[in-house]
């Protein structure tokens, strides 16, 4: 079945940020000696708020293009001029957790803590609640949608089975909060991510080849949109943000605005629009 898209489009994409700043790299190093002396690493993250950001708004800006920042409570806790400035251009704003927790490791208690936490700490910054919700780490807990669902989450973008999206399904219930899928090879941080440890396996390289990572994406947008789907791209500020992996943004950004049969939205317009149009989803 093909998809109907707003304005008859024939596909629809989205752009999404995880703003993890150097969060993650505190808790890889976590159980470290002298774990809070581990300044470099941390470095890495901070340097998404602290440069990548600006040249990513720069990006969409260039291509009008509205994206979607996923932000853990603790990394807009710490930067609140760098959501304020995400969200005054006009770009929407996710909870992300808060220390971006596995979720899957939380009690119930924990994670509506955790939601609730975040929640609270970007509305006091941006004036507004977030509406939509990416898992950290890649996982939830099964209370998880539950959870959301019931604090009026509109979506999640966290799940990886489907290639559109779709209703989320709760003991039998087929309910309106929306899952917009991504996918791991959508995800800068597994290719790009350059890491001191070992590779694994043996003989990999610690980091991708640019032309092949950037290759990677355009043939999946390319076959995203000959089929009519929803392609949710996954980067990272402190990766897709940094010089030469900004020439790969750019141009997966020119590749898909030169469609003008694709829909651009953020992950709430998405999620309003398959409510609105797909009370229940087509098969």
């Amino acid at each position: 079945m093909q998809i109907k898209w707003p304005n008859g489009c024939k596909s629809a994409a989205m752009f999404t940020f995880d703003l993890d700043g150097d969060i993650i790299w505190q808790n890889m190093s976590a159980g470290e000696p002298h774990a809070d002396q581990l300044i470099r690493a941390r470095s890495i993250g901070q340097y998404g708020p602290n440069r990548c950001v600006d040249m990513i708004l720069d990006l969409l800006d260039k291509y009008g293009v509205k994206a979607t920042f996923f932000v853990p409570g603790y990394v807009a806790e710490h930067n609140p001029a760098v959501i304020q400035k995400i969200a005054a251009a006009g770009h929407e704003i996710g909870n992300h957790g808060y220390t971006h927790e596995r979720f899957v490791e939380k009690s119930r208690e924990e994670q509506i803590e955790i939601i609730e936490k975040t929640q609270k700490i970007i509305k006091e910054i941006t004036g507004k609640a977030p509406v939509g919700f990416r898992t950290p780490s890649g996982d939830w807990a099964v209370e998880t949608p539950y959870l959301l669902e019931e604090r009026g989450f509109s979506y999640s973008s966290s799940m990886r089975g489907d290639d559109r999206p779709y209703h989320t399904v709760l003991d039998g219930r087929v309910t309106d909060f929306i899952e917009i899928p991504s996918k791991w090879e959508l995800d800068d941080y597994v290719a790009q991510a350059y890491s001191i440890y070992p590779a694994e396996p043996a003989g990999l390289d610690r980091i991708s080849c640019y032309r092949n990572v950037q290759d990677t994406y355009l043939r999946e947008f390319r076959g995203y949109h000959r089929y009519g789907l929803c392609i949710s791209f996954l980067m990272h500020p402190q990766i897709s943000g940094a010089p030469g992996r900004n020439l790969i943004l750019e141009e997966i950004l020119k590749e898909v605005t030169s469609h003008p049969d694709v829909w651009i939205a953020t992950g709430a317009e998405i999620a309003d629009w398959w409510r609105a149009t797909y009370p229940t989803d087509p098969q």
